[in-house]
């Protein structure tokens, strides 16, 4: 299952049906608040979450810090449209967490997408070193 949040209903609706096109079970949330609540209560196991870095209240890489603080398997995927050298080297860099810039193409984030749920998380590589 993969979670999808963007504070702009267009695009987490594009991203969710990309997803879902290719053929994974997808919930969506509009902002990190109910993303939180929507990840408590899934029924099925979460596996990726595939978020915006910019977004009002929670940011991304906040909520990616409060899902994997609930579940420290949780990949990752950040979304962005600006430059975000930052999280890159805190989040992609030293966290092992994903980054695809936005635009991107079905293609693109299907490939993205694979490559995620195919490798362990740099930073659990790391552990198991």
């Amino acid at each position: 299952m993969i979670l999808v949040v963007d504070d702009e209903a267009p695009v987490r609706k594009l991203v969710g049906a990309m997803l879902t096109n290719l053929g994974y079970h997808v919930i969506t949330a509009e902002a990190g608040e109910f993303a939180v609540t929507a990840f408590k209560k899934s029924h099925t196991p979460i596996d990726l979450l595939v978020t915006d870095v910019v977004a009002p209240g929670m940011s991304g890489p906040m909520l990616a810090d409060e899902l994997v603080k609930l579940k420290p398997e949780l990949k990752v995927l950040f979304i962005s449209g600006y430059d975000n050298s930052h999280v890159v080297q805190h989040y992609v860099v030293d966290k092992g967490f994903a980054y695809l810039p936005k635009p991107f193409t079905p293609d693109e984030l299907g490939r993205k997408v694979r490559e995620i749920l195919q490798e362990p998380r740099a930073a659990d590589a790391a552990h198991y070193r």
